[in-house]
Formats: structure tokens, sequence, C-alpha cells
């Protein structure tokens, strides 16, 4: 049987994660949010309707994993004050969902005996309610006591997910590089639109004619690592295409060309590392970017 477990916090990710972990057979025990409404609406979501609690504590309180969805500026003070109201049993396992912040933010529920972690889905929850499983295929960070890593583990795995570990300490890197990648993934791509658009193809098809590119690109990254994907012309040193890029971009928009200039020096030690460039072309090339 599987175990029980408690959501508090009803929000997107709070809501699906009571859903689903329902529909793979663990027991809810209880619902509470700061909006009664949307502990309501969870519950019933997850086949419980009569599983939901105006107070956190009553809802967690006979749980055998406690999930804390709220806010990041409120986990540390939710979970105190569950503790401190006698929430969390003995031996229970209590987790956070946040990509930033550690465990360690849980310390008052692991001082009455639980064991502390946290499960982070690498997935963007846009919407409210997903008509698929939105944790299916996606992969699930997961950190903390080797018992709680372990029922994080096993719940990532039962939700679809494909679980991997990290290092309490390394949480904030971790957060970094998912930001990186799909953050600034965007707006790497509206500097792209732009260009594209500015070259006089469509703006609103300007997307669609680097798609290809980007998912190409994608899959040489996944197939031969970063440095071996790199092509174009700083990893080729052709000095004459970077700085007619400069001189182009120069005069379409000042802060596009501090973006691209940025970029292409973080593209230089890249290119070395691949071997396609020499030590004088990086050098020439630092210079016209810098």
């Amino acid at each position: 049987m599987k175990p029980s477990f408690a959501v508090v916090g009803c929000g997107r990710v709070g809501s699906a994660l009571g859903r689903h972990l329902a529909g793979a057979g663990y027991r809810p025990a209880g619902f509470s949010s700061r909006r009664p409404e949307s502990a309501r609406d969870a519950a019933m979501l997850a086949g419980a309707p009569d599983k939901w609690f105006a107070e956190p504590w009553d809802a967690a309180r006979t749980a055998d994993i406690l999930l804390i969805t709220t806010p990041d500026g409120v986990i540390a003070e939710t979970c105190r004050e569950i503790a401190e109201k006698g929430g969390i049993r003995n031996g229970a396992v209590v987790l956070h969902c946040s990509g930033m912040l550690p465990s360690t933010i849980l310390a008052a529920a692991a001082d009455g005996g639980a064991w502390i972690g946290s499960m982070h889905p690498l997935q963007s929850f846009a919407a409210r309610q997903h008509p698929d499983n939105p944790f299916a295929g996606i992969m699930a960070a997961v950190e903390g006591d080797a018992a709680a890593v372990e029922v994080a583990r096993m719940m990532a795995t039962d939700l679809g997910s494909t679980p991997f570990v990290i290092q309490t300490g390394g949480k904030t890197l971790y957060h970094a590089a998912a930001v990186a990648a799909s953050n600034y993934l965007v707006t790497l791509m509206a500097v792209a639109v732009e260009l594209m658009a500015a070259s006089g193809a469509p703006r609103q098809d300007a997307f669609r004619i680097l798609k290809p590119l980007v998912m190409g690109t994608l899959g040489n990254i996944e197939t031969l690592g970063a440095a071996d994907a790199l092509t174009g012309p700083i990893a080729r040193g052709d000095l004459d295409t970077v700085a007619a890029h400069i001189a182009a971009i120069g005069n379409l928009s000042p802060d596009m060309l501090k973006f691209y200039k940025q970029m292409g020096r973080a593209t230089v030690p890249l290119a070395r590392s691949k071997g396609t460039l020499s030590e004088t072309a990086a050098r020439r090339l630092l210079e016209m970017l810098a």
C-alpha cells in the first residue's frame, strides 16, 4: 500500500501533485491552502472531496508524507507553524518543491523527528490544470536526508518522472542552471527573432524559420556535447564575419550589440576547448568583442 500524503499550498504545483499522486495510488490525507476554495478544489481533483482543511496542521497531522508547496518565501514559516501545532508525525517525510531553496529550511520538521528533503519537478507549470500528466517524462531534482531522498525518488518515479540527486549545498546552482536553460533561452530566441525580422523576413514567420536550426543544435548538444556541437564563425575563427555582424547589429540596436558581444565572448573559450580556434584568432576575437 502506498503511503498517505498531505499538500499544504494548493496552487498549480500542489494541485497537480495531489491529483497525480492520488492517481498513482498514494492516499490523500489532507489539503490546505491560504484560500480555502483552493484546498477544496485540490481535494476534489484528488478524488478526496472531504479531505480539505482550514488549518495546515490539521491537513498534515496523519500524513506519512507532507508536501509544502507554498510560495518560496513562506515555506520555512509554514513548516515551523505546522510543527509547533503538532501537525507533523514522528518519522514522517516532509518535502518542499522549491527549485531554489535547500531542504534545510525545513529544520523545524527535522527537530520534531521528521525526515526532510526537497523534490523539484523540472517543468514549467503555466496552467492550473493540465489535461495530461505534467510530470510524465520530465526530470525531478531531489536532495535532503537519505530517507527523504528515497521517498522523493519513489514519488517522482511513480509520477512518471526521472529523479536525480543533487547536493543540498548545490541547490542554488541547480536553479541557476534551470534559469539559464529555460528563461535565458527565451531571451536568446527573442533576440534571434528580432534579428531575423530585421533581415526582411516576415516577423510572424521568424521563429518558424529558426526552429529547425534550434532543434538540430539541441540534438547535436545531446549527442556530441556542447563544445563539439559548436559551429559558426567563432568556432572557425572567421574574423571578417564577426566584424560584419558587429557592424550590422550596431547600426540596428546598441543593446543587441552588447548582447551579441557578451555571448560571443562566452563562446570563445568553448571554441578553444573544441580545438578549432587558434590562440591568435581567439585573442583577436576577444578584442573585437570587448
